[in-house]
């Protein structure tokens, strides 16, 4: 059995549902077309779609709806929005004679992430902007399929809302939204699941509430959702970020998880040196090449969950193999491969200048990784972390004094103030002790003095009780639940030392799927199949003419899909693939948060401050 592909489900999704639609689709050869499209829906497309794929349905040029842009009164256009205010104002201002001279295009073809509330609807029905829309849909799709198996909300600032004690007031309706963008996930996959919480976290259960209201009214428009085989055993996971805070703060040994850790990697994008093939390293050293690492890279697939070790050693072997097939005589190739040798490859071989490019990327990112990781006294760290998450050593024997590993690490100058706090952070959540959970206020500010952490760092650390973690002693909360799980499951398979530990999440998914979750400590929210909408839900599904197309992906397998509220990291992505495969694929297995998270973002999220424009 395949496993189905989330990509390429939204992508069908899009072209079938928007721009082949009968009021939109191109009827004639010289029948072209604006795309206007938001940052929510900029995304989803990039994500999800090659631009031949836009172009070939009759698109002729991309626009943003934030920038100003020339009017092509000639031409219709096709709004792609998130049902926001800011981008329903953009729209409406489009069409406004009072804000332009004309129309900024001869029609517009409005489609929407997501339901628009009834204010908004009204808002937009009313407006000049109204005579000229000859199209108004909701698609229901906003989120990010950023990998086959993953997904995101490209919403970074939902960590900062969600647990920080100052956004009290703004939480419920920030969370309405985030509910909305999962109901619109599970619609297109066609599932109705059964919700499931973790009971921990008393946010979890409003949350929870309000992600089955929204799934309610998505099965009332669609009364298939969820219904065939065996879809009545989907499960949805809503998980809060502290369930699990060791996973985020732990070097990651595995390619992706390695890469984006220690390499300047901003939105998957990765910039390295391309020699080209009558260059000479000696003189040219090479042009600055940017490439996207993604799934239509397929060595990158192939390796990105593969602990470094054997990627280093995979992709020498491929290159030694391509070389064989090819022909490439001893002498060229080199006793071992190295950077200059690839170089030197790609100079005498240029008519496969491109497969030998790809060997040369990821040979670059496995060799940058190494060399960041020896630098930052990597060896050290790995084995003191692991250490720490797991209480015991590599031959399984319980440690009795930690702080004596490390001290060293806190003084040595080498090791930056970040992995410093890490390794901090990683002790306080390890110190389950019998009667306090914790450290003292005193010994924080020791540990931080040893180590010379800037002051004002210490709230990285103790904004972390804002997780429902104990972190600095409480005397009246004695007995409290540990911070580490205990206990967790055994696991046989043989690991690298530096990488004993394995992502809580694995527990969980795999319990589920073998029905063997703790129903006290992970509830589930009410029966699956009552599909009673809540009045007050009101969207603008109850005005007018309003068409929507609630076609889900047809599977009928189970499926669990993990949510997780504040950031999931690239260890927990690839658990859901690790889980599907363990499992023949019997169960699917997707993941996804608000934002995907490095222990650099997880330490910037703990700062509790909204994102800048120019964060990710």
């Amino acid at each position: 059995m395949t496993t189905s592909n989330l990509q390429k489900i939204v992508a069908e999704k899009l072209i079938s549902d928007m721009l082949q639609c009968q009021s939109v689709r191109q009827k004639e050869r010289n029948d072209w077309k604006v795309l206007v499209m938001d940052r929510l829906a900029t995304r989803i497309i990039s994500a999800s779609c090659k631009m031949h794929d836009i172009m070939s349905q009759g698109i002729t040029i991309v626009e943003d709806i934030m920038k100003k842009r020339e009017p092509l009164g000639m031409l219709e256009a096709v709004y792609f929005i998130q049902p926001t205010e800011k981008s329903i104002d953009e729209l409406i201002s489009d069409f406004d004679k009072g804000n332009a001279f004309v129309p900024k295009y001869k029609a517009a073809h409005v489609f929407f992430t997501e339901a628009c509330n009834a204010e908004l609807f009204t808002k937009l029905t009313q407006s000049k902007c109204a005579k000229y829309i000859k199209t108004l849909r909701e698609v229901n799709i906003a989120f990010l399929p950023y990998e086959r198996q993953v997904f995101t909300l490209d919403s970074p600032d939902t960590f900062f809302i969600a647990y920080d004690p100052s956004q009290a007031q703004v939480r419920a309706t920030h969370l309405d939204v985030i509910a909305e963008q999962i109901a619109t996930l599970c619609a297109t996959l066609g599932e109705y699941p059964t919700i499931r919480y973790r009971c921990d976290n008393e946010k979890m259960l409003e949350f929870a509430h309000a992600v089955q209201q929204k799934l309610n009214q998505y099965k009332a428009d669609d009364t298939t959702m969820g219904e065939g085989g065996d879809k009545a055993k989907s499960v949805l996971l809503l998980l809060d970020r502290g369930f699990d805070a060791v996973s985020p703060l732990l070097h990651e040994l595995t390619f992706q998880g390695m890469a984006h850790d220690l390499l300047n990697i901003e939105n998957d994008v990765f910039e390295y040196e391309v020699q080209t093939p009558a260059g000479d390293p000696k003189i040219n050293p090479g042009q600055k090449q940017k490439v996207l690492l993604d799934e239509n890279d397929d060595l990158w697939t192939e390796l990105r969950h593969q602990h470094i070790a054997v990627v280093t050693q995979s992709i020498t072997k491929k290159i030694k193999d391509f070389a064989i097939q090819k022909r490439v005589k001893e002498t060229d190739r080199g006793e071992r491969t190295t950077m200059k040798d690839l170089s030197l490859m790609i100079k005498k071989m240029p008519q496969y200048q491109k497969e030998l490019n790809a060997y040369a990327l990821h040979f670059n990112i496995a060799e940058q990784c190494m060399n960041a990781y020896n630098r930052n006294s990597g060896e050290k760290l790995c084995s003191v972390e692991q250490n720490l998450a797991m209480g015991t050593d590599p031959e399984g024997d319980r440690i009795k004094d930690h702080m004596r590993n490390i001290v060293p690490l806190l003084l040595d100058t080498v090791i930056g103030v970040q992995d410093k706090l890490r390794i901090i952070m990683l002790y306080i959540l390890h110190k389950n002790g019998n009667v306090h959970i914790g450290i003292t206020e005193e010994n924080l500010d020791k540990l931080l003095s040893h180590a010379l952490i800037p002051t004002d760092n210490k709230t990285i650390i103790s904004n972390m009780q804002h997780l429902n973690l104990q972190i600095i002693q409480d005397q009246s909360r004695a007995g409290r639940r540990r911070n580490i799980p205990q206990p967790r499951k055994e696991r046989t398979e043989t690991t690298y030392t530096n990488s004993r530990w394995t992502p809580y999440v694995k527990d969980i998914m795999e319990d589920i799927i073998d029905d063997k979750l703790d129903q006290r400590l992970f509830p589930s929210v009410g029966g699956q199949r009552n599909i009673a909408v809540n009045p007050s839900a009101q969207s603008s599904r109850a005005f007018g003419d309003w068409i929507h197309n609630r076609r889900g992906a047809v599977r009928s397998g189970p499926r669990l899909i993990v949510f997780i509220l504040g950031g999931v990291c690239y260890s927990e992505l690839r658990c859901a693939y690790e889980v599907t495969q363990s499992n023949n694929k019997k169960w699917e297995v997707f993941i996804g948060s608000d934002h995907t998270i490095t222990p650099t973002q997880f330490l910037r999220d703990l700062e509790m401050r909204p994102r800048q424009e120019n964060e990710q």
